[in-house]
């Protein structure tokens, strides 16, 4: 295990919406996602993707996003709180986005995710905020697009979940992958 972080809060949705109101804990379930969530199963939930090819294992099970981008779209001036962006997990500490592709996620005391990818910012964003979904995307030096809009990842162990619960990071083997979006 390399780094630790901490998870802020616990978000889940039984419907289709845009935003995910906190709860108190969360039970992650293998191969599943989130318990009495709408985006949890085995293939793919999210609408465009089923209207393309319903029978898609569902890479996006978990949704995870940083608790320091809040803080920098914050300073931006947007107002957000956790579960505001769709996700299921904000956490703080580790560098979500710089993970490569198959780190698992150790999320307290039972539960362990692997990373699949980047979450693709959607024209949503701004239907929620206007100009969101321009401040979640940035350039690189070399002018490569950045998606800032958290992770995703699939449930390989389950088990609760709850706000101040400790993420322990566990690196795949070399060489590591960069996360593309999924």
């Amino acid at each position: 295990m390399n780094s630790r972080g901490l998870v802020v809060a616990v978000c889940r949705s039984p419907v289709h919406a845009f935003s995910k109101p906190v709860v108190d804990r969360v039970c992650l379930v293998a191969g599943h996602g989130v318990e009495g969530d709408a985006h949890a199963g085995a293939t793919v939930k999210h609408r465009s993707r089923v209207a393309a090819d319903p029978t898609q294992p569902n890479l996006r099970q978990v949704h995870l996003i940083h608790a320091e981008l809040h803080d920098e779209l914050r300073a931006a001036g947007y107002r957000l709180a956790p579960g505001d962006l769709g996700e299921n997990l904000t956490t703080r500490g580790i560098a979500l986005l710089a993970l490569p592709r198959g780190t698992r996620l150790h999320l307290g005391p039972d539960a362990v995710v692997a990373v699949t990818g980047l979450r693709n910012p959607c024209p949503q964003l701004d239907a929620f905020r206007p100009g969101l979904m321009a401040a979640v995307l940035d350039r690189d030096a070399q002018g490569n697009l950045i998606r800032k809009a958290g992770i995703m990842a699939v449930v390989l162990r389950g088990g609760a979940v709850a706000a101040g619960d400790a993420i322990a990071v566990e690196l795949p083997p070399e060489p590591h992958l960069p996360l593309e979006r999924v």
